[in-house]
């Protein structure tokens, strides 16, 4: 079994710096060890929506200041308990037009009061936010993708006690509303949402820290962004990368399914994810994830799901449960023998429970997750492999 060496024989100033416990809510200090990371955590989880703008950047497509319809998750109040759960609805500003319907229904082939019907959130839209200080997880989404699409992940960490920051990526987004615009995605945008990408999500930790010092009632004192990850799937993963190399504020990163050629913060605290089976990335893009876990100096995490795809790490799970690529039937890539995915619920339990341990080690210096992260938990359905924080022994 791998076993986490001491903080002080690897690296000691980085492991210093990345285990230094943030204030962290009453709760936890009261009651040190953490939660289990395979069941949600002890609190309620929020969701609000909310619309930045950064001046100093004019949008390359709209030729406005550059504008980001941005999903935040937090820990909530007990009274959320008592509160509806979100719908799928709830993520659209100013409700279902028949221009957003016809959207809808190109997406997901059904309408959207059908969407919500099998779009399960756990999330309570505008609750309170919860007493104390949470680390801050800011989160890109995939190419076309969206500012909501890893609602399962985002609750979840939301009830260990973080708060996760996610934008619409303007252009590269699936769909987005600005001031009752809908704004398609750009597929001749990409190389310009690729140079937005890591500014955007640097632009929003500064608005966090804004916030944290009051710029929002709701949030202040409660945003710790002394203590921030930058997380993202597809694309989002290249955003995360990016924006830990030009941005040393963030102290960890989680990249789901993609990575870029090259980048150079090699010594941030990474955990990154894939599937073995993704016909998106295809050979090539999965054999670039391993390649950065390979190089990387720092502590570095990776897992694999044998029978996992790209969309493994979605929500398209709750929508269409024979999407492939990740979700329902598939086929080998090298033999096309036919196969199922792994299910719905066993993936997001590892992939919920393997972020909230790598998370609480690095953002809270919870040190008990260590042996979490040590173990290979379903050696049958995943591939586990750990550098520069473990031996394997």
């Amino acid at each position: 079994m791998m076993r986490l060496r001491t903080i002080m024989s690897i690296m000691p100033l980085l492991w210093m710096v990345a285990l230094v416990a943030p204030v962290g809510a009453a709760s936890e200090t009261a009651n040190p060890k953490p939660p289990d990371p395979l069941s949600a955590g002890p609190f309620p989880a929020g969701v609000t929506t909310t619309v930045f703008v950064d001046a100093n950047r004019t949008d390359n497509f709209t030729k406005q200041p550059r504008t980001l319809v941005t999903e935040i998750w937090y820990p909530a109040t007990d009274e959320a308990r008592r509160m509806p759960k979100n719908k799928y609805s709830d993520f659209i500003p100013g409700g279902v037009t028949p221009e957003i319907e016809e959207f809808v229904q190109k997406t997901y082939k059904m309408s959207a009061a059908e969407v919500d019907k099998l779009y399960w959130n756990e999330a309570h839209r505008n609750a309170p936010v919860r007493e104390g200080r949470f680390p801050l997880v800011v989160f890109s989404h995939g190419n076309g993708g969206s500012r909501h699409q890893n609602t399962f992940w985002c609750d979840y960490l939301a009830s260990h006690g973080y708060i996760i920051v996610s934008p619409d990526h303007t252009g590269n987004a699936r769909w987005t509303i600005i001031d009752g615009k809908l704004i398609a995605s750009q597929p001749g945008e990409r190389l310009n949402s690729a140079k937005d990408r890591p500014l955007d999500v640097c632009f929003l930790l500064d608005q966090m820290i804004r916030w944290d010092k009051g710029g929002d009632p709701r949030f202040a004192g409660h945003i710790d962004t002394d203590h921030a990850a930058i997380t993202g799937m597809s694309f989002g993963s290249f955003t995360a990368h990016w924006a830990a190399d030009r941005d040393g504020r963030f102290k960890a990163v989680i990249a789901m399914s993609g990575a870029p050629l090259s980048h150079t913060n090699l010594t941030v605290p990474s955990l990154r994810m894939l599937g073995t089976e993704d016909r998106t990335l295809g050979v090539m893009g999965n054999t670039l994830i391993r390649a950065n876990h390979a190089k990387h100096t720092g502590p570095s995490f990776l897992l694999e799901l044998k029978n996992g795809g790209h969309y493994s790490f979605t929500d398209v799970f709750k929508v269409n449960k024979n999407f492939g690529d990740g979700v329902g039937p598939g086929k080998r890539r090298d033999t096309n023998e036919p196969f199922e995915f792994t299910s719905m619920e066993l993936t997001y339990q590892i992939i919920n429970s393997y972020s909230v341990a790598f998370l609480g080690y690095f953002l809270k210096g919870q040190r008990d997750y260590g042996s979490f992260l040590s173990e290979n938990h379903w050696p049958e359905t995943m591939i586990w492999d750990v550098k520069n924080a473990a031996d394997k022994r």
